[in-house]
């Protein structure tokens, strides 16, 4: 019985995995937003640069994964964010949503 619910527990375990991986990198995500997305939107993404422009910070990560990946496909239609988006890898895109996903924002209450 141990054996079996250890067995189990491992198999789920695994299962897991992936899906922690594919969350991103907030680390790199900041690196990579200093790089890539501060001109317009703050390192953090909290300050955008002009009204028009969307603050990141706070955002869900599915949604900006999502949107990220509409830009870069054409789904979204934005010259300057297709060209900086094209630029863009999966792993990229994941590790930017994970950066700003992760930062405090005005877009909610924050406990």
């Amino acid at each position: 019985m141990k054996a079996t619910l250890a067995a189990l527990t491992a198999v789920a375990l695994c299962g897991l995995a992936p899906a922690a991986s594919a969350r991103g990198n907030a680390e790199n995500g900041k690196a990579k937003a200093a790089q890539v997305c501060a001109a317009c939107h703050s390192a953090d993404g909290a300050r955008p640069s002009a009204p028009d422009q969307p603050i990141l910070a706070g955002q869900h990560y599915d949604y900006l994964v999502r949107a990220l990946g509409d830009y870069k496909s054409g789904k979204r239609n934005n010259a300057i964010m297709k060209g900086f988006a094209a630029t863009l890898s999966k792993k990229d895109i994941e590790d930017l949503a994970a950066w700003f996903s992760s930062q405090k924002s005005t877009l909610h209450f924050q406990r």
